[in-house]
């Protein structure tokens, strides 16, 4: 017997392309922009940037070739980029090396902090996960680099990303929608929800999907919330994709927050995220979650102090009774294990 047609999800658009499924769209995102960047900035202007040496670098301390496969090790690049060690594969998250978050690299957001791991200094990699196609997070040199040094790693992107990967070099591309799942050897990688929107030019504003990731190895699960608002899903990918050992959550480029809201977390809303993933299913007894904030401290892309983030982060988690110890802040280029 023929198959009933599957309902649309509601994250897809009937013509093509993607949306907030819990919002109208992102409302008043054109006029928005101009009165925050002609409006606000001409009659506010922008804090003052902080000194590189707010910024505290160290040494990567990653092992080489690769973590025992009980083991996560977690180092920060920068930005949302991260070298994650997990199940005895080498994973790197939006990797970005580029100088510049732009199309071009004469003009646009400019990297205060050098990468955290120098390039040429990346053990083997054996797979990319990308949340979505902004220049901060998709950076074309970048992903022609790896693509060259590593012809056979699998890289892992949400629906409509794969053309431009493949155009760039990529080989092994998986596209993925909001709670599909794929493995990567013995990796259970998901494709989760997030509140975002995705562009690389005028005229291709939400053609692609944007996402986060859990990633689940036999002895350890990680999520990487990418580039998202506050939305209602949290507590359904912690229900289904936990429970996490560490959360990785994006605490930076919030203001002004009538602009931002929809699709950054500013860190308040950020713990909201960490409790909301941890409600079904909370970690297991005698086993500790970590919350590794990002997505600050790299590139100066809004109007925030850019060294505030975490110090509020800081706050709010203190605020909240959790364990100090539990909230790592890194440096960039540091190394953390569980």
């Amino acid at each position: 017997m023929p198959q009933p047609p599957r309902s649309r999800p509601r994250h897809h658009l009937p013509g093509g392309g993607f949306r907030n499924p819990w919002l109208d769209g992102v409302p008043g995102r054109f006029t928005g922009l101009l009165r925050w960047l002609v409006i606000e900035r001409l009659t506010k202007g922008r804090p003052p940037q902080p000194d590189p040496s707010a910024f505290p670098r160290r040494t990567p301390e990653f092992p080489a070739p690769r973590a025992g496969r009980d083991e996560l090790v977690l180092t920060w690049v920068g930005h949302a980029t991260f070298l994650v060690q997990i199940g005895g594969l080498n994973l790197l998250t939006d990797p970005v090396w580029s100088q510049r978050a732009f199309p071009v690299q004469w003009a646009g957001p400019r990297r205060l902090v050098p990468p955290g791991i120098a390039f040429d200094r990346l053990p083997p990699i054996d797979a990319v996960l990308l949340s979505h196609n902004h220049y901060d997070h998709l950076d074309a040199g970048t992903v022609r680099a790896l693509a060259r040094r590593h012809p056979d790693l699998r890289w892992l992107v949400p629906l409509g990303v794969g053309s431009l990967l493949r155009r760039l070099g990529a080989r092994r591309v998986t596209e993925l929608d909001w709670w599909e799942e794929t493995r990567v050897d013995e990796l259970q990688v998901g494709c989760t929800p997030a509140q975002h929107f995705s562009a690389r030019g005028p005229l291709d504003r939400n053609r692609t999907l944007w996402c986060g990731w859990s990633i689940a190895a036999p002895a350890r699960r990680v999520f990487f919330a990418g580039d998202t608002g506050l939305h209602p899903e949290f507590a359904a990918i912690g229900d289904r994709f936990g429970p996490f050992h560490a959360v990785l959550l994006p605490v930076g480029a919030y203001e002004p927050r009538w602009f931002m809201r929809p699709v950054h977390l500013d860190p308040e809303e950020a713990l909201e995220a960490f409790r909301a993933l941890h409600a079904a299913r909370p970690p297991l007894p005698g086993k500790r979650v970590v919350m590794v904030p990002m997505h600050w401290g790299t590139f100066r892309l809004t109007d925030e102090p850019m060294d505030e983030p975490p110090g509020r982060t800081a706050r709010a988690w203190a605020a909240a009774g959790l364990d100090p110890a539990d909230l790592w802040i890194l440096a960039h280029g540091e190394t953390r294990r569980l």
